[in-house]
Formats: C-alpha cells, sequence, structure tokens
C-alpha cells in the first residue's frame, strides 16, 4: 500500500511549479487526474523539444505517475464533467493565472458548495499586498524572494541560481501544506485552502539571509569573506560569494585538472572542530599552535591566505582524492559534480533517486526519482501520460458515464 493509495488529486496545473506538487504526490500513491486542454495540453509538451514527434524532457521528467484527461472547462459540457470531477476527488490544484478560475466560474465558494471536503492548493507568485496580481516565473521570484541579491560575489551583479528554487521549490512546499490539509480533514472533516506564494517560498529558503540581515545591524559579519577583505558592510545582507551560509567559514577550491576540466573543484569547510586535522592534511602542524591561526577568531581576518594554502594541497588531488582524505579525518568537503557524472552514478541508480524510463514515444531518458524514501511506501517511476491517454477511463471508472454519454460529451466538443 502507498501512503497516499485512494486519495484523488484534480491536478489543474502547468509548467513546472504545480507539476512538481502533483508528481510528488502522486509518487506518493495519490491517484493524480491531470487535466489539460483539447489537442494542446501543458504547454511544456512541445517545450525544449529534443526528439520530433515526443513530447519535451522539460514535460515529462514533471509528470510521472499520473493520468491524463483533456478536458475544455470553457465548454458548457465540460463544465458539467469538471463539477462532478470536483465532487469525486480529495484534492484540487491550480497554479492558473489570478483570477481565472474566478473566470472559468470556479470560485472557492463555489467549489466548498459542491464538495465541502474540497482541499484546493494554488500557487501564486505573490500573497495577497501591491504585487498579488502579477505573473511570475522562475528567476522572477528567486530575484523577489531574497535569493539573487545574496548570491554571487560583492563586486559582480546579483545572480540566479541553478536549482529551481522558486518553481520546484514552491511546488515541494505546497505538497506538505496539501499533506496537512489531508491529515487535518481526518479530524475536522472539512477541507480548505492552501496558498504558496512563490516569493514566500523562496524567501522561506533564504532564512538564513534573513538571519544575516538582523545580524548586521549589530556589526560586520565576521564569517564573510568580506570581513576578512577589509571591505565595508552595508545596510542590506550582501552577496556572499561561495563562503558558507553557516558559521563555519567554506569555500570552492580547485583540484588537480581544474586547468581543463571545468567541475574539478570541491567545496572546503575549515571546520573549528577539526581544525587540527586541517593544519595536519595540508601540512601546516604549526598553525595548530600559532596564536594567529590557532582559534576561530583570530582566523577570520586571514581566510584568504588560509584558503589559498588549503588551494595549494587540493590542486595536488582530484576532487574525489580530497574527499577520501579529508572525510577519513572528519573534514567536511564536497566534490563538484556535473550533471554528467551525476546521471553515470551507479549508487544515485541503485538508490532511484535518478532513473530510467521508457516510453512510447521517444524510448528510453533518464528522470530524478523520489527524493524521499519512505520504508513503507515504495516509489516505482511510471512514465508520463500522452495528451489524453485516460480520458475515456477517467470518464467512466472515476465519473461513472456510460459509453454513450462519452460519445455525447466528445460529440459537444469537451474533451
Amino acid at each position: 500500500m502507498k501512503a497516499l493509495e485512494g486519495v484523488k488529486i484534480l491536478d489543474f496545473t502547468h509548467v513546472q511549479s504545480g507539476p512538481t506538487c502533483t508528481q510528488l504526490l502522486a509518487w506518493l500513491g495519490a491517484d493524480v487526474i491531470k487535466v489539460e486542454r483539447p489537442g494542446v495540453g501543458d504547454a511544456t509538451r512541445k517545450q525544449l523539444v529534443d526528439v520530433d514527434g515526443a513530447d519535451s524532457l522539460y514535460f515529462t521528467m514533471l509528470n510521472h505517475n499520473k493520468r491524463s484527461l483533456t478536458l475544455n472547462s470553457k465548454n458548457e459540457t465540460g463544465k458539467a464533467v469538471l463539477e462532478r470531477l470536483i465532487k469525486e476527488c480529495d484534492v484540487m490544484v491550480e497554479n492558473f493565472a489570478p483570477g481565472a478560475l474566478q473566470r472559468m466560474g470556479f470560485s472557492w465558494e463555489r467549489i466548498q458548495a459542491l464538495n465541502p471536503r474540497m482541499i484546493m492548493g494554488s500557487v501564486k507568485g505573490f500573497g495577497p499586498g501591491p504585487y498579488q496580481d502579477c505573473k511570475v516565473y522562475e528567476n522572477v521570484a528567486q530575484c523577489a524572494g531574497g535569493s539573487a541579491s545574496t548570491t554571487g560575489f560583492p563586486d559582480g551583479p546579483p545572480l540566479v541560481t541553478g536549482a529551481q528554487i522558486a518553481d520546484s521549490g514552491t511546488g515541494l512546499h505546497l505538497a506538505l501544506g496539501l499533506v496537512a490539509a489531508l491529515y487535518q480533514r481526518e479530524k475536522s472533516g472539512r477541507g480548505q485552502k492552501i496558498l504558496a506564494p512563490m516569493q514566500d517560498c523562496v524567501l522561506n529558503l533564504c532564512r538564513v539571509k534573513l538571519r544575516d540581515q538582523q545580524r548586521l545591524q549589530h556589526g560586520p559579519l565576521t564569517e564573510y569573506s568580506q570581513f576578512a577583505d577589509g571591505m565595508d558592510f552595508g545596510d542590506a545582507t550582501p552577496r556572499a560569494g561561495n563562503d558558507s551560509g553557516g558559521g563555519q567559514p567554506g569555500r570552492i577550491l580547485k583540484c588537480k585538472g581544474w586547468e581543463t576540466d571545468a567541475n574539478a573543484y570541491t567545496y572546503f569547510i575549515t571546520q573549528a572542530a577539526v581544525w587540527e586535522n586541517v593544519c595536519d592534511v595540508i601540512g601546516k602542524p604549526e598553525w595548530k599552535e600559532d596564536s594567529e591561526y590557532a582559534t576561530p577568531k583570530a582566523r577570520l581576518t586571514r581566510l584568504n591566505a588560509i584558503f589559498e594554502t588549503i588551494e595549494q594541497w587540493t590542486m595536488t588531488k582530484t576532487k574525489f582524492e580530497v574527499m577520501d582524505i579529508c572525510n577519513a579525518v572528519n573534514i567536511p568537503v564536497g566534490p563538484i559534480l556535473s550533471m554528467k557524472e551525476l546521471a553515470e552514478e551507479p549508487a544515485l541508480r541503485d538508490t532511484g533517486t535518478i532513473v530510467e524510463v521508457d516510453h512510447p514515444e521517444r524510448g528510453k531518458y533518464l528522470t530524478v526519482g523520489c527524493p524521499i524514501k519512505m520504508s513503507d511506501s515504495p516509489v516505482e517511476v511510471d512514465r508520463s501520460p500522452l495528451l489524453g491517454e485516460h480520458t475515456d477511463e477517467i470518464l467512466t471508472a472515476i465519473l461513472g458515464y456510460s459509453d454513450e454519454e462519452v460519445a455525447a460529451i466528445k460529440q459537444s466538443g469537451a474533451v
């Protein structure tokens, strides 16, 4: 039995934020019915296409374990089908532009009237406030949520991150909210509405930078390279380059082969608890007793010299040799792994973190598996559905329409 077995999800989401949420729920066992426009479907089906005549990887990697139903919700017959779906399902998830559901005639009040137990999850760019009606995409939310202003180096422009913390990050936040609401409904018997604004979710992931904003009121942020460089701090949390987000100084350092390999680097943290081990590994045992290096406070103004010395050592080792040597003595390091290296890592295949899926149009492809491992709810990653692949099945098996009624619905142009 799967954790969410028996839960029916009405998935009105598209692109990335909403599909991330519903795919996770599908992996955990929910029956996710993806509602798509007839003949068109989710916009990402045909975005960044790499195989002619096949759905794009953008779509397939966000819509595993789902069923696809085509439905024209502007058609009167389509609206009647949607009403029936709302009555049958437990959760409805949408990431339409602000006001779209109301214009379709399905306000939250109407949805509640149709199904008082319905839980509705919504992704929006901003919460209530001056920007609540604005459309938002990944990088816009990263900028508005505080990530970009704190990413990059102090002498360069703000940067967005390659991790999709706004879209996928918001989807993960919303999934937690929906599961919590399902749990609460077991006690209250009532559904509820859940809002996950992308700005809010990015800010939640940037909480350590909001922490630093408050610390800055009481003096410079001494663990930042800016302090070691003697640079002034302004009135806002600065960009911190590759500094650690915590109190332990860390940086990305070159490893053997960096001249020709863009990813021959390691992240190295000079954790106070293992400082003596660091000194031994890099061949500087005298630093253990030197008053200028022996304490964390003394080291703060000498971080550049310290990391330059460490880098002289790391440049003599591959990033994997650095990891083997350092982990043996509890020094926290991490190799910079490329997407190619991750795709080829056997351990990630063994744990189902990366899986190979067979698709009828594009053949075999790699995708991420469920990152959450539950001992009593195993996850099998099934391929994404073709457009409208399960329309007849859903109309008959879930909504109870007869074959004659299905034929009439098709004739009306509703599906």
